[in-house]
């Protein structure tokens, strides 16, 4: 295993450390998540970003075509010939002027980072080379996660790629989008759904893989947050090593939100960026428990002494009331987020702020992204309708430079998207309209026209 790297428990009353080897997803001592620690000055730091630029003609080494291996050194829990890749972070930072005009922001102002380029077509894929990097040091043979859809999809994908581990996972009753599922069982994922959402799918995968060993895949495994870190090293990249004013995520596990404040409480460490950008995460309406914690409740990150019994009381009254996760974006429809306590580190350490989006907000967001050239999944979309919304309220200044993260691809969901933009008012009803959408405003409806050459010339002049 690597010198000068460890796991270490985020809780400051235990900061308790473990090697490597050690098979971990929480802190044995106190229950508190791990990070991924380094030594840093006994490792060879670069002096500055641009020490990356050199790596773009090396592109003939796998490792160094990956957008999550290109930056090794500041993800440096493995020895390089032995990271994983299967081609993951060939993504692009787009400037989106039209998309920016929709949100309030002025020409020029806004991006889109477009996960959806990744082999399974979601973020997923950046941690997800890190993490089966992990599992194959330590020897692991089986991997599990619970998913929505995109982790499934991922961790399938790697394991029918590298034939390393054999891949379980488990899902929840009917929530699981058939595009994501599909995935899943064509990679040969063995798929075992259980009665109940999300949450009760994470809780047994758990349960399971600390009953037979099998190594856990989802964002509580501190090593997928380390290649979910990329995805800001390749932001900062596409924008000449300039850290933007604001980066907006959608919240579900809170694992993207964790590793970006993580990337940039290291950055920041190590002197490569004086600049610390804004965090705004969104939830949807129907899944808001970090919104409800944070912005109602006041729950803080407070130098890691978090206020549990707050969160315990908050949790209590959502299972008393039967509360359950209901959002047509699907990737964040997760009421208990495993990744809560690092997700207040990163929004204490970025100034961040938390906000809640409708479903018909987030649609007519998904919308207009599509009109301007990357199609996404619903879940993607909560990221620009949120800035639309802290655009509105003043919190975003409408010259302030924005990265919004697209954390999946179009057809991860395409029931939504054609019940949005079709002509099918039963199909649009059944799928959008149970959920609280009346209008599909930006909708690009189909025509339908008669099989007449004469007719069909007269609609396209």
């Amino acid at each position: 295993m690597p010198q000068y790297v460890y796991q270490c428990c985020i809780n400051p009353k235990c900061n308790a450390t473990y090697d490597l080897s050690e098979i971990l997803h929480r802190c044995p001592k106190c229950g508190s998540l791990l990070d991924a620690d380094y030594e840093w000055d006994k490792l060879p730091v670069p002096q500055s970003l641009s020490h990356f630029e050199e790596y773009w003609n090396q592109r003939q080494i796998p490792q160094r075509f990956s957008g999550v291996w290109r930056f090794h050194e500041l993800l440096p829990f493995a020895p390089f010939e032995q990271c994983v890749t299967i081609g993951e972070g060939q993504t692009i930072l787009q400037q989106a002027n039209g998309v920016a005009s929709y949100t309030g922001l002025k020409s020029g102002s806004l991006y889109l980072q477009y996960e959806g380029m990744n082999p399974s077509g979601s973020f997923k894929d950046n941690g997800m080379s890190a993490g089966v990097t992990h599992g194959r040091l330590v020897g692991a043979r089986q991997a599990a996660c619970a998913s929505t859809g995109n982790t499934s999809a991922s961790l399938a994908i790697y394991c029918a790629c590298t034939k390393l581990m054999n891949c379980v996972i488990f899902i929840g009753s009917g929530k699981i989008a058939y595009g994501k599922l599909s995935q899943a069982l064509d990679y040969g994922a063995k798929t075992i759904q259980i009665e109940g959402d999300f949450d009760d799918a994470m809780a047994r995968v758990q349960e399971v893989s600390k009953k037979l060993g099998i190594y856990l895949l989802n964002s509580v495994n501190p090593f997928r947050l380390e290649g979910q870190k990329t995805i800001m090293f390749r932001v900062l990249e596409a924008l000449r090593w300039e850290v933007p004013d604001w980066i907006v995520v959608p919240g579900g596990n809170l694992g993207n939100s964790s590793s970006f404040g993580k990337a940039f409480i290291e950055l920041h460490k190590l002197g490569l960026i004086k600049k610390i950008p804004r965090l705004a995460v969104i939830n949807a309406t129907g899944a808001n428990t970090l919104y409800r914690l944070f912005e109602q409740e006041k729950l803080r990150w407070n130098n890691g002494n978090i206020d549990q019994l707050k969160v315990d009381s908050f949790f209590t009254q959502m299972d008393d009331e039967g509360r359950k996760a209901s959002t047509i974006a699907s990737a964040i429809e997760i009421n208990r987020p495993v990744n809560l306590t690092k997700c207040l580190r990163a929004l204490d350490f970025c100034n961040g702020v938390v906000r809640q989006v409708s479903e018909q907000e987030i649609l007519d967001a998904k919308a207009k992204v599509g009109a301007n050239g990357f199609g996404c999944e619903p879940a993607s979309a909560a990221s620009v309708a949120g800035t639309k919304k802290l655009v509105e309220e003043g919190v975003i200044g409408n010259d302030e430079r924005v990265v919004c993260i697209l954390t999946g691809y179009q057809l991860k969901d395409p029931n939504a998207t054609v019940a949005y933009h079709g002509t099918d008012q039963t199909f649009f009803d059944s799928v959008l309209g149970k959920r609280g959408v009346q209008t599909a405003d930006f909708a690009n409806h189909p025509i339908s026209v008669g099989n007449d050459l004469d007719a069909i010339i007269r609609l396209l002049k």
